[in-house]
């Protein structure tokens, strides 16, 4: 299996996860160009994906739905209250309906040779959720906009070996950063996103002898940089009490707006 990220950051979202012939998108926050052209960066083709999986329905993980599905073809699975956002949004106007297929927690389904198992989040969204895939032999995940993670969040992620996970800001920069008050405190709340420490913390408690791959992702661009994420994991794996240390893992940061490294497994 193989996993990369086209674009990672509050301004859009797009995770591609698959193997063979049969490829997943995860979101479409970015437009149906620079869809096609992430995918072709490792030899892709728009029709190597069967499927998009939308986590919520902001606008950084859905503004490309539209166009992409519609001119491909391609099915969108997502719950219910997500998909009601969807048709609510400005930028979906002319979606095709008929595409969509229904997802529920906890419930798994199959894309191809996937099983796909989705699991609630909290997020400040309708019905968020985010994914684990399997082939029946390897476990992937994409795990973003979350403000907070308990021992289900934990239970969902064991046995990976690789992760996309959300590394969205640095305490510290937030407090003294541009943000108004309001939006800092959205933020750091529970249904918003995972600092640093607290994804680092997380790692902690699913790292296990087959993981293999973490790439770092949604860094903001006003109140985090890339090494500051990295350094914080490296810091945490080396101070917790888990068997593990940073160098167990290949620790990597998606791209904001470029096409990350690809990971396989």
């Amino acid at each position: 299996m193989e996993m990369f990220s086209i674009a990672s950051s509050s301004d859009g979202n797009s995770i591609c996860v698959g193997a063979g012939e049969c490829h997943i998108l995860i979101d479409a926050g970015i437009s149906c160009k620079r869809i096609v052209e992430g995918l072709k960066y490792y030899n892709h083709s728009i029709d190597d994906i069967k499927a998009i999986l939308i986590t919520h329905e902001h606008s950084d993980h859905i503004k490309g739905i539209d166009v992409v599905s519609r001119k491909y073809n391609i099915p969108i699975y997502t719950t219910i209250g997500t998909w009601q956002g969807i048709l609510d949004a400005s930028c979906t106007k002319t979606i095709d309906e008929s595409l969509f297929h229904e997802v529920r927690y906890d419930e798994t389904f199959h894309i191809g040779p996937f099983t796909i198992d989705p699991f609630k989040t909290s997020h400040d969204a309708n019905q968020p959720v985010d994914y684990v895939i399997t082939d029946g032999n390897k476990r992937v995940a994409v795990v973003t906009d979350l403000g907070v993670y308990d021992d289900y969040t934990v239970e969902k992620l064991q046995g990976l070996n690789a992760i996309l996970l959300e590394a969205n800001y640095d305490y510290h920069m937030l407090q003294v950063g541009p943000y108004q008050t309001w939006l800092k405190r959205r933020v750091n709340g529970d249904k918003g996103h995972l600092s640093n420490e607290m994804s680092a913390s997380l790692l902690c408690k699913i790292a296990n002898d087959n993981l293999s791959h973490v790439m770092l992702g949604h860094i903001s661009k006003d109140n985090n940089v890339p090494e500051l994420a990295h350094e914080t994991f490296r810091c945490e794996l080396t101070l917790s009490d888990t068997p593990y240390t940073a160098d167990d893992f290949r620790i990597i940061c998606a791209p904001r707006a470029e096409v990350s490294e690809r990971i396989v497994v």
